[in-house]
């Protein structure tokens, strides 16, 4: 009898995890289904391209002024406008289709490798805000009592800060740099993701197959680790995607105002603000940064609602 029991235990345990990897292909037949989440996946995957191949796309180096390029032939002049030789540029000029910076540097060359530090930005600061904040929202909720009361009591501290000025205030105390303002958002995120953890553990703890994962032994690490969080991150999926956004963001806003990457580091916001007072005399020095921006935040909120929309069975999707 005990044997029949553990057997039926372990092919509800088995029948779950199958179970869970066609709900992923049903998810995944749903987000391509959508035409704005293909768009967003779209973007995303051009950016990623440009960002891995930008050192032989970019025509010149994005640290190097061109007074320092040897050879160099083009007439120096500041904040030079773009020059386009199937547009009417002289052939004898070199080409530069976005123009120079204030600094005499190629603006299309700093705006490719800015896609390598902006979507860097993004998914390190979330990876490490979702790890920390699933460790301690897992935990808090999974074994409750005053565990819980402690973690969630310290994200509710952070809440209650506005997440840019949190931001800034902990990279005023580390210091300016990329690295900080790296562990400032990261920092800054941790709640979210800790409490939609707690929330889904809590809602997942007392279904049958952990009933049947404990009387087959299991001890709190399979539990928690192997059987519940697999089936809990569903929301946090959601949440992650639609982070990134907000971190690309964040990190541009602290760069814009000399807290995040540092000079001549090519990063959006950084080029954003190191040109904010030519925004009436090489508006175009202003425009293509800002535009990446809106760009890359907007394909990952079109990714996250897609996938919101994928997730949600109320919507009652057709397979």
């Amino acid at each position: 009898m005990a044997k029949n029991k553990q057997a039926n235990a372990r092919l509800d345990v088995e029948g779950m995890s199958l179970q869970s990897l066609s709900l992923w292909n049903i998810t995944l037949r749903r987000l391509l289904r959508r035409k704005s989440a293909v768009i967003g996946l779209v973007i995303i995957g051009i950016l990623i391209m440009v960002a891995l191949t930008a050192q032989w796309l970019a025509p010149y180096d994005p640290l190097k002024s061109m007074l320092d390029i040897q050879g160099y032939s083009g007439s120096i002049e500041k904040r030079l406008p773009p020059c386009i030789h199937m547009l009417g540029c002289p052939a004898d000029e070199p080409q530069h289709i976005l123009g120079l910076d204030g600094n005499i540097r190629d603006e299309f060359s700093r705006l490719l490798y800015g896609s390598r530090l902006s979507l860097m930005v993004g998914f390190a600061t979330v990876t490490f805000a979702i790890i920390i904040g699933t460790v301690l929202g897992a935990l808090g909720g999974y074994l409750g009592g005053w565990v819980d009361n402690v973690i969630m009591r310290v994200m509710d501290v952070l809440l209650a800060f506005p997440s840019l000025l949190l931001a800034i205030a902990i990279v005023t105390v580390l210091g300016p740099g990329l690295i900080n303002a790296l562990l400032a958002i990261g920092i800054v995120s941790i709640p979210a993701y800790a409490r939609v953890v707690r929330a889904s553990v809590l809602s997942v703890r007392e279904m049958d197959y952990v009933s049947a994962t404990r009387a087959l032994g299991g001890n709190t690490y399979e539990i928690l680790f192997k059987r519940i969080l697999p089936n809990a991150l569903t929301p946090l999926i959601v949440q992650g995607t639609l982070g990134i956004a907000t971190a690309i963001l964040d990190a541009a806003a602290l760069s814009f105002l000399g807290l995040g990457a540092q000079p001549p580091t090519p990063e959006w916001g950084s080029m954003l603000g190191a040109e904010r007072n030519q925004v009436f005399t090489a508006p175009h020095l202003v425009f293509y940064p800002g535009f990446m921006i809106m760009l890359t935040v907007l394909a990952f909120n079109l990714i996250g609602d897609g996938l919101r929309d994928a997730l949600d069975p109320r919507l009652g999707h057709a397979s």
